[in-house]
This record gives structure tokens, sequence and C-alpha cells, in this order.
């Protein structure tokens, strides 16, 4: 058991709603999101001190819950979804920004993983392309090449899907 309990309760305290939006993002899912969350806050617990002398703590959760959430993709139950009956398609409003969201969501979840987790770090967690190397273990070269094409891959999903405001176009 760590030593320092309380700094642990109080960076939790302070971190689990990012943590938890950060999750929901890579895995599209709030009851997944909230496991990954409780997996990665586990194993943060586990290293806490070590953690604690950290510079960045921030940038450590985040890595423990990108692997968390990889490990999670790999696992063979996960590779398949049963339906009783099929899902209704998203309702869309032009009067909110909900059915926006839920649209970036639907294709965040058609991307590969770790062009994902290339999005979600650099583009929701704010972080240069160093700093999202370095949480993915890989070169500045490779999160530029796996963002281009990401997003390439939402622009080419995008032109089939009607812009809900006025002067929004599909090229831009």
């Amino acid at each position: 058991m760590p030593a320092d309990i309380e700094g642990y309760r109080e960076y939790v305290a302070s971190r689990l709603i990012p943590l938890r939006r950060t999750a929901y993002l890579l895995c599209g899912d709030w009851h997944t999101a909230d496991d990954l969350v409780s997996m990665a806050l586990v194993r943060l617990l586990r290293h806490w001190r070590r953690v604690s002398a950290m510079d960045n703590p921030d940038a450590y959760a985040r890595r423990v819950l990108l692997r968390v959430w990889l490990d999670e993709r790999r696992r063979p139950w996960r590779r398949e979804a049963a339906w009783a009956e099929v899902p209704d398609g998203a309702v869309r409003s032009a009067t909110d920004g909900a059915a926006d969201r839920l649209t970036i969501l639907a294709l965040l979840a058609e991307l590969p993983a770790r062009r994902r987790a290339v999005l979600v770090l650099r583009y929701f967690c704010d972080l240069s392309v160093e700093e999202t190397a370095r949480e993915l273990g890989c070169t500045t070269g490779t999160v530029k090449s796996q963002a281009a094409r990401a997003i390439e891959a939402l622009r080419g999903r995008l032109v089939g899907v009607p812009a809900t405001h006025e002067g929004v176009h599909a090229d831009g």
C-alpha cells in the first residue's frame, strides 16, 4: 500500500472526470469507460509512490489508461457483439450538436485503435506530436502519418453525412 494514500485520493478526485472522458473517447461506451478508468486507477495506485514523484503524473495516468484500453480491445470476447434486435439509427437534430457528436463518435469507433488513440491524445488531450509519440511509444513521424490518415478517413466518411448547419461544407 502506498504511503501517500491521501495524495492519491486528491489526485483521483481532481482527475477522475478528465480520465473518464478520455476513456469514453477511446472506447465509445460510458460503462466500458468506467471499467477502464477503474482498472487504470488500480494500476496507478499500485505504483503511486513512484508516480507521485514524477513531473507529470497525468501523462503516466493517460499512458496507463491507453494501455488498459488496448489490452481490453485484444481480449477475444471484445471482438464479438450480440444483438437481439438491430439498434435504431441516431436521431439527427439541427438544433443541437448532439447529433454531430454522435456522428463523430461513431466514425471514431470505425478507426483502427492506433489512429483513434492518436486523434484522442492529439486533439482531445491537446498533447503535442512529441508527447503523443512518447505516450504511444512510437516516432513523431508515425504520429503525424497516423493523424493524417485518420483525419483523411474521417473526411472520406463524412462526405456522405449531410451537414446539420448552414454554411458547413463536407470539403472543409
